[in-house]
């Protein structure tokens, strides 16, 4: 859903705005995740957990009800041969823009097939491709790796590298109304300490635009993942809870930049014809590296705690070295059509014959 949403929006947004309006778009992330904090907080001490993910499911069933008021992306019908679909498009753009179509005919390109499995390893993206698949895979693992251990920290007191509370002993008659583990449930310190590592998710957007817009998506992407994995380290720093509450913010803004930059770059560099595919099959790396995290988060880090942010550090200079190496600069660059054509125009407007007798065309 992520992805669908992203592809349309980059498809709808000319290039100058697309740095600036799709990490802005993370405020909404933002604002679901308070939310889902905010409502645990209050519903978990009182009715459950299971009542909080049935509450927690209701926006997504109600946002099937308004996707039919989505219009579909008209470089999608261009590259579908679906003229009509796109010039109803336009002109309900033009509308909301208080503007005139241009006059002429849109003129459809030659249909292709649309985009095979195999096109991510034609040779002009076979680089590409299996670099960003590397990102993704990095990126999901170090992002669900800082929730989760975030949890983990502050379930277990983590604080100065503390041990972690012995288990209880189950034969114990004394404790028997006690878990067997661990766990315990969070108490108002702890929701605290989740809201504000979640606020930095959008603490450092204003910097990561610019970043995006003036060093360029690889770049950018190659500095913030460096310093996710600094930060992964300073974990491992004997601090007070104030101190890890900040390592904590600023893990979280960190990745959630790279989370922004790779979505932009992934939109970018695939023609339309792929695009989606692009996303789709990035996205499925993605979740392997979400599958991952929990083992290494959750047991790995009760058996070694330096050895599990060793790892997500580890990981994340490789995605640094991936990033600034990507053969390919999105910055500034046009959307493509497709593998074969070079990039640049969403449909062509051919115009009555001029006093010369010449068509005239005009790209757009």
């Amino acid at each position: 859903m992520a992805a669908g949403r992203l592809i349309i929006k980059t498809e709808f947004l000319p290039t100058k705005y697309r740095g600036y309006m799709l990490p802005l778009s993370q405020v909404f992330w933002l604002a679901g995740s308070l939310l889902i904090i905010g409502l645990a907080s209050v519903v978990n001490p009182t009715i459950g957990w299971r009542w909080l993910i049935r509450i927690a499911s209701i926006p997504g069933i109600l946002l099937i009800l308004v996707f039919k008021f989505i219009p579909e992306s008209a470089r999608y019908n261009i590259s579908t041969g679906n003229v009509a679909a796109a010039m109803a498009t336009l002109r309900r753009i033009a509308k909301m823009n208080g503007a005139a179509m241009p006059e002429g005919v849109l003129r459809e390109p030659t249909k292709e097939r649309r985009g095979r499995f195999k096109d991510l390893m034609h040779p002009k993206y076979l680089r590409t491709t299996l670099q960003i698949w590397i990102i993704w895979l990095g990126i999901a693992f170090a992002y669900y790796g800082v929730i989760l251990a975030s949890a983990e920290l502050l379930e277990r007191d983590l604080v100065c590298g503390s041990a972690a509370p012995p288990m209880q002993d189950p034969d114990d008659d004394s404790k028997e109304n006690h878990s067997p583990c661990h766990c315990r449930l969070f108490g108002p310190a702890a929701y605290h300490t989740m809201i504000i590592s979640t606020v930095g998710e959008i603490a450092l957007n204003p910097l990561n635009i610019l970043g995006i817009n003036f060093l360029g998506r690889r770049l950018s992407l190659c500095i913030t993942m460096g310093c996710t994995a600094l930060f992964f380290l300073l974990l491992n720093v004997c601090t007070s809870s104030t101190g890890m509450t900040g390592f904590l913010f600023m893990l979280r803004a960190l990745v959630s930049a790279n989370f922004n930059t790779i979505y932009i770059y992934t939109a970018e560099v695939y023609p339309t014809t792929m695009r989606a595919l692009g996303m789709g099959t990035s996205g499925s790396l993605c979740r392997v590296g979400a599958m991952v995290a929990p083992f290494i988060s959750q047991v790995l880090m009760s058996a070694s705690f330096i050895g599990a942010l060793c790892l997500f550090a580890s990981v994340c200079i490789v995605c640094a070295i991936s990033a600034f190496t990507l053969p390919i600069e999105t910055k500034g660059r046009a959307l493509q059509v497709s593998i074969a054509r070079p990039p640049m125009y969403l449909h062509a407007i051919e115009r009555p014959v001029d006093d010369s007798g010449r068509n005239q065309t005009k790209f757009f």
